[in-house]
């Protein structure tokens, strides 16, 4: 393992901060009539009035009153009129310095079906289904009701299918065709990582700082078993967040996570438990137009691939990103650097399906147009430091 790599990464979240947790869509805008850039800039990046709206269970206030609902003289029925629906469709032309494909006409490259509002004062939901993704039905992804304000008091859960890493830095808010790779990453046979999984959130404001902690599965947003149980385990994994403002500028928070799965040795047919822990970093700077963002995490499994008397493996690594993007203008900048240090072997960490590698060392650059508020085009150049290999890609991302 390279030790220099935890000392600049955590020299990163020492002076960067995190994403909102939660998104919204056209669908909303449409419902009060307000433009997209009151909670994108540019979309789909939230502001910090887009991240309200989304914490108080995509309304305007917390007490609002009930909006286009249909009145059916029932009190404990808030019907809307319509059903909320919004698309949101991505296109990508792309080039590769290495590979088969020099280039590529990914167009589409996603089509998603979403939909979110309110049930009641306190009850909402949100999920998005992928019509079209990567050539094939992606099926649901996020969904999930949310409940805000139980009791009265600032804690909210969430119950459904979500991504463990909202609380730290939401992957489909992310401006970048390049990805977080360090929630992606994988080690051994292990199914367990920083994406989608089923479970509950709670989040929690206390003394100024929010915790946000989860239960979940442990196995991601697989099919079920011949059984019909989405959990292939007895075991539950667990997740927690503490965040903190600093001020207007700074935001600092740390997580741990903890999980175990039990599996057969394919030498032994003994049956192995495999124990994963993470921790880690993330934190968020921001000066008027200019936003930097960190995440450092450091995992390990001991028996990776649930065999017996296998040595434990892990894995140091983050990513830094920065975002200029001037509130008065129709362009925007990214930056966005992935490290990765691994004793093994990483699964699911390279885009383009590439061998398993032990290190991944990219850095991406892009620029983006707002051709109208719900209308982004972009350009973007990565260049993979361990391959000595570019991909570059333009594209577009369209929502009505």
């Amino acid at each position: 393992m390279h030790h220099r790599l935890s000392l600049v990464l955590a020299g990163v979240v020492a002076v960067c901060a995190a994403a909102p947790s939660a998104m919204a869509i056209p669908a909303f805008a449409r419902k009060y009539g307000v433009t997209c850039s009151l909670c994108h800039n540019p979309a789909p990046r939230l502001t910090a009035f887009g991240d309200a709206f989304a914490g108080n269970g995509f309304r305007m206030a917390a007490a609002e009153p009930a909006r286009d609902t249909t009145d059916t003289g029932d009190p404990l029925l808030e019907l809307a009129r319509d059903v909320p629906l919004a698309l949101r469709v991505d296109a990508y032309i792309r080039a590769y310095t290495a590979g088969e494909a020099s280039t590529d006409l990914q167009t589409p490259y996603a089509l998603k079906l979403l939909s979110g509002g309110t049930l009641s004062s306190k009850l909402s939901y949100y999920l998005y289904f992928f019509l079209f993704e990567r050539g094939e039905v992606g099926g649901i992804e996020d969904a999930f009701l949310y409940v805000n304000d139980i009791g009265n008091v600032p804690v909210d859960v969430a119950v459904g299918q979500f991504q463990v890493s909202d609380p730290l830095f939401k992957r489909e808010l992310r401006l970048e065709i390049d990805d977080y790779a360090i929630y992606r990453a994988r080690l051994g046979t292990q199914t367990v990582d920083l994406t989608y999984d089923r479970g509950i959130m709670g989040i929690a404001d206390i003394a100024g700082f929010t915790l946000s902690a989860e239960v979940v599965n442990g196995n991601g947003r697989g099919e079920a078993q011949p059984n019909r149980r989405l959990d292939d385990n007895a075991f539950k994994n667990l997740f927690g967040h503490l965040t903190r403002a600093l001020g207007p500028n700074l935001r600092l928070g740390v997580l741990g996570y903890y999980g175990r799965a039990r599996g057969v040795s394919a030498t032994t047919i003994d049956t192995v438990v495999n124990t994963t822990w993470m921790v880690g970093g993330d934190a968020t700077i921001a000066f008027g137009p200019v936003e930097l963002n960190g995440q450092f995490l450091h995992r390990e499994d001991d028996a990776p691939t649930f065999t017996t008397g296998e040595a434990p493996v892990e894995f140091d690594g983050g990513f830094a990103e920065l975002i200029v993007a001037p509130p008065q203008s129709r362009w925007y900048g990214v930056a966005l650097y992935n490290l990765i240090d691994a004793s093994a072997p990483l699964l699911d960490v390279r885009l383009g399906g590439t061998a398993p590698v032990d290190r991944y060392h990219t850095v991406t650059g892009g620029l983006g147009y707002l051709l109208r508020r719900n209308v982004r085009f972009y350009g973007e150049a990565t260049w993979d430091i361990e391959l000595e290999a570019g991909r570059f890609g333009l594209g577009v991302t369209a929502a009505f």
